[in-house]
């Protein structure tokens, strides 16, 4: 499987953040988590020259490197890592490693500096203005990471992608099991012509139409549907269907169906009417504890967000975090 399609644990819209840095002369750090591609305009300057979308240091003119530490807004299993050095031609770093840690709570620079570090990924090469995507091998569960460039320069994103492994006690009884921020993600789909269905299960509220699930037209008379694998089995109790921003564009109706660990299929909302731009909360039918939920809307178009409330399996969860 391809990692870079696995969630961004860094993402600043899981709640990614840098909480240290020793140099950011000339572009802060806090650009490396941002979800948006960097951007760049050409001959744009301010007080500290060009302006860059990404962390830029000061040239070294002493031996040493520089270093950007990131809380992982969605603590987990890296798969990846995206050093991305979009526009960064002539001061790009040659080289980057990056190392990992899981610490409870929230450290501040002090305990992050003594903290028993692992390296993911040993110093490797990078080349500028482009993407370096690197595997890791390292299953262990991760909080933070630290990414260091050799010896100084500027890099635009740092994508850390991976599997979301959420600590069940500092989770409410009742959540959404349908959120990426938790573990939940899209296994398949019918259609995501214009925009991938697995924008449906991230946090907040959707931005504009293209930070959602549409399809493509139908023509024949089939329907659109998606594949949701729960952050952990769950009995559910409320979904919530979003249509946001999508007016001429949403679906007309819409069902969700629950399937257990033996693929016994269960009817959770039976057809019902959406309405454009509108979110929308249905109280689900009672079933028992499913692990998938499949969202058929009908005949296409587009859906901003999905949400299913409901209790988890805590054995399960504690299981994945390995207590």
């Amino acid at each position: 499987m391809d990692f870079s399609a696995l969630p961004d644990l860094a993402s600043r819209a899981f709640g990614g953040g840098v909480v240290h840095a020793n140099d950011e002369f000339f572009a802060a750090a806090d650009h490396l988590v941002l979800p948006e591609a960097p951007s760049h305009a050409p001959k744009t300057f301010d007080h500290k020259g060009q302006v860059y979308d990404g962390w830029e240091t000061r040239r070294r003119r002493t031996p040493g490197h520089d270093f950007a530490i990131v809380r992982l807004g969605a603590p987990g299993i890296v798969h990846g890592v995206d050093i991305d050095t979009a526009f960064f031609t002539g001061n790009f770093p040659p080289y980057a490693s990056v190392d990992a840690v899981e610490l409870s709570g929230y450290p501040g620079p002090e305990e992050l500096a003594a903290a028993d570090w692992v390296e993911i990924l040993p110093k490797s090469p990078l080349k500028g203005d482009g993407r370096n995507l690197y595997p890791v091998t390292d299953r262990r569960r991760f909080t933070h990471v630290r990414l260091t460039i050799f010896p100084d320069g500027g890099v635009a994103r740092l994508r850390v992608h991976g599997e979301v492994v959420p600590d069940p006690e500092l989770l409410p009884k009742v959540f959404d099991v349908a959120a990426a921020e938790y573990g939940a993600t899209v296994v398949d789909c019918s259609n995501k012509f214009y925009g991938n269905p697995q924008r449906m299960l991230m946090p907040g509220l959707a931005r504009n139409m293209g930070d959602g699930w549409e399809t493509s037209r139908r023509r024949d008379d089939g329907n659109d549907w998606v594949l949701v694998r729960l952050a952990a089995p769950a009995v559910l109790r409320f979904g919530d269907l979003d249509t946001s921003h999508f007016k001429g564009n949403a679906p007309g109706w819409a069902t969700l169906t629950g399937i257990d660990a033996r693929d016994r299929t269960f009817e959770l909302l039976p057809r019902v009417a959406l309405r454009p731009d509108t979110p929308h909360r249905f109280a689900l039918w009672k079933a028992p504890e499913v692990t998938h939920v499949r969202l058929d809307i009908f005949p296409d178009g587009g859906m901003a967000r999905l949400r299913l409330l409901g209790r988890a399996d805590r054995t399960f969860l504690r299981a994945r975090l390995g207590r």
